[in-house]
């Protein structure tokens, strides 16, 4: 039953051959990887009106104008430093963990997989999150259920990415280029509006001056923190220098023509949304998002407005995909480095990082279970770790760049350098302006992580240390004490009795008593029996099992002979219904895992399988 669900949701196993063909086209690349950063153009702006109105209030829309045109330049100097990094990594993840751990050191390069790790997780929630307020925004009596809404979507998504990259892809090009398409149709038919129509702007505010209380100093600081939330449209930037791998050949020269049409539709679309904000005077409120008011203020209440709002539901929700297509990938860079659990390293049956994937969708759905499924709560935590890793990713180019002086390399230098200065600088202004309001929690986070990874390899290196054939000792001949945990006399206690007299002579069986009348029974059915092995019965006046059990095996492991092993063997009957089995006592698991840890002792289970089920 659960192998047929798996394949209806899933889909067939691939061979591992063909990899090769796993791999995105330019276009499906656009749509896989940009997503998330084009997500972003539908909540950058209302962020940096969140900080600004409740201080200034409608002069604001004055100050949103230069603030964006700082988050684009900014914008154009990230996206021309990372086509460096594709340059230098064309065949291989030029992600920050792998650039800043070459060239800055191991830690460097563990900060910075820390950090994009937990930007993957927060791309998740966010976009989901902004994804889901969207639709709560053109249908209101959804809004009681966001948290549920928001867990749904996420679960689809794990779905979907489960199937693999290309049949993702696929997926994931419809809603990202109506999107695209809805965005453009939205400036172009609210420029003609305001130039040619001239749209009337109702409930517009009368012209205010800025607050005369407030201080140049307190408005310099406004205008960072407004600056620090916008910043959240440059997220998902750096998706496509992680996943160059991901491209079919030539991988450098696809993955720099998306990330070109990337830089060139994040432009035409931020700066146009943000042009008709501040034209129609439009402000966030609690019951529509900013570009759902713009988009109902140029399309009406009509057809046009809720296709555009299906368009950025979708969008915003599946812009969650370009973690799922990044988080894996990295995770599995990390495994095999020894930093993250080997698991994340292998890949499933349709070719993708399937427990990374996985991973990935039970955090981000306690993340957002945690905050309520509101974005304005995770904006903060968001932008610390993404431009954390566009920092040390730049720098780390910096040091390749001054180590290999090849080619036209101080080209080269000058722009990472300048994307590191720049970066770095929009890092500690969010870190400083956020701090309060949650970047605090990145910043601890951070360290703890590392310190996680640290530890995770230290146990791989002790493990392999200890396991390496070279360091193989032989054991001399072994013979076996063998005890049976009996809690009555049934055919499963007598196959493995059977199975023990032919491996040992020296075979006990060992039945906790809690109860004397059916010990007594037990007894005089064991003796009729006979099987010519002893059978010891332990007093349990508390009724407890596992305790008098686990100490008496202790006491049997700490008084063995020189070249005996004391072997468990467990009898354990196997259900016909892979269902059935919770209906059981898991007794025997349980005992198996206490033994394990605590002593030397061989446990092993003598399985018996039932026969001719009805059900």
């Amino acid at each position: 039953m659960l192998k047929i669900l798996r394949r209806v949701l899933i889909g067939k196993p691939m061979e591992s051959a063909r990899i090769a063909h796993e791999r995105l086209t330019t276009l499906k690349g656009l749509a896989i990887l940009s997503s998330d950063a084009l997500s972003s153009v539908a909540y950058a702006g209302e962020e940096i009106l969140r900080v600004l109105i409740p201080v200034i209030a409608v002069a604001s829309f004055s100050l949103i104008t230069p603030i964006s045109a700082a988050i684009v330049i900014l914008l154009f100097i990230v996206s021309f430093s990372y086509r460096q990094i594709i340059d230098a990594f064309p065949k291989s993840s030029g992600g920050a963990y792998i650039v800043a751990k070459e060239h800055l050191g191991v830690n460097t390069g563990l900060v910075a997989g820390a950090a994009l790790l937990f930007d993957y997780l927060l791309t998740v929630s966010v976009s989901v999150s902004a994804g889901v307020a969207a639709f709560t925004s053109a249908y209101r009596p959804a809004a009681q259920y966001k948290v549920a809404l928001c867990l749904v979507v996420v679960a689809i998504l794990v779905v979907l990415n489960l199937r693999g990259i290309t049949e993702s892809a696929t997926v994931f090009s419809y809603p990202t280029y109506a999107f695209i398409i809805g965005m453009f149709l939205l400036i172009g038919i609210g420029f003609y509006k305001i130039f040619i129509v001239h749209i009337p702007i109702t409930n517009l505010p009368p012209p205010q001056p800025a607050n005369p209380d407030i201080s140049s100093l307190a408005l310099t600081w406004l205008i960072l923190r407004a600056f620090s939330s916008g910043c959240a449209a440059l997220t998902g930037v750096e998706a496509v220098s992680n996943a160059v791998p991901n491209f079919k050949e030539p991988e450098n020269k696809n993955a720099k023509m998306v990330l070109a049409l990337l830089a060139f539709l994040l432009f035409v679309m931020f700066s146009g949304l943000t042009f008709l904000t501040k034209a129609l005077y439009i402000g966030p409120v609690h019951e529509m998002t900013v570009i759902s008011q713009v988009a109902h203020k140029v399309f009406g209440q009509g057809v046009s407005f809720y296709l555009f709002q299906a368009s950025t539901f979708l969008i915003l929700a599946l812009a969650a995909n370009t973690a799922f297509a990044g988080f894996p990938m990295l995770a599995s860079l990390m495994a095999r480095d020894g930093f993250l659990p080997r698991y994340l390293a292998l890949r499933g049956d349709r070719l993708v990082f399937s427990n990374g994937i996985v991973m990935l969708g039970v955090l981000a759905g306690i993340l957002l279970t945690i905050f309520d499924g509101i974005t304005t709560r995770l904006i903060p935590l968001y932008a610390v770790g993404v431009f954390t890793s566009f920092t040390l990713s730049q720098s780390g180019m910096v040091r390749r760049w001054l180590t290999h002086k090849t080619g036209n390399w101080r080209t080269k230098l000058f722009i990472n350098s300048l994307g590191a200065i720049v970066t770095g600088t929009v890092t500690v202004v969010i870190a400083v302006t956020k701090f309060k309001h949650g970047a605090w929690v990145i910043l601890v986070l951070v360290p703890v992580m590392v310190y996680s990874f640290r530890a995770v390899h230290k146990h791989y290196m002790d493990v392999k240390s200890q396991l390496d054939f070279d360091n193989y000792l032989k054991r001399p001949g072994l013979m076996h004490k063998i005890i049976i945990p009996a809690a009555s006399l049934t055919n499963v206690v007598a196959n493995t009795v059977d199975y023990a007299k032919e491996i040992s002579d020296d075979v006990k069986a060992v039945h906790i008593s809690s109860d004397k009348e059916f010990t007594e029974k037990f007894r005089r059915k064991w003796e009729t029996w006979n099987p010519g092995i002893e059978l010891v019965v332990i007093d349990s006046p508390y009724r407890s099992v596992f305790d008098p059990l686990v100490e008496y095996i202790i006491e049997a492991d700490k008084n063995k002979a020189e070249g005996e092993v004391v072997t468990v063997l467990i009898p354990e009957f196997v259900t016909c219904r892979w269902w059935q089995r919770f209906l059981h006592n898991q007794t025997g698991l349980m005992l198996q895992n206490l033994l394990v840890f605590q002593t030397d002792v061989v446990v092993t289970t003598v399985p018996f399988h039932l026969k001719e089920c009805e059900i």
